[in-house]
């Protein structure tokens, strides 16, 4: 049972905020609580999932949009 096309929009965000939260999520737990400023540790691991998402990103959108078109039907 597929998803109708006109979804397709939601069911690509889905996917691609469960990735996103993922990788992002890990590089929070990897930086972990510091003695600096909260400020400067939620930028400087905001940065650093940044810098890791977007190669991310740009690579699996294509694979996203594929599952995408998997998932959803006319």
């Amino acid at each position: 049972m597929a998803i109708p096309r006109r979804y397709a929009h939601v069911v690509f965000g889905i996917i691609q905020a469960g990735l996103t939260s993922a990788v992002a999520s890990a590089v929070a737990v990897a930086a972990g609580p510091g003695a600096a400023p909260a400020l400067q540790r939620w930028l400087s691991a905001w940065l650093l999932s940044w810098t890791m998402m977007l190669p991310v990103v740009i690579f699996a959108a294509p694979f996203i949009r594929r599952a995408v078109e998997a998932l959803t039907a006319d």
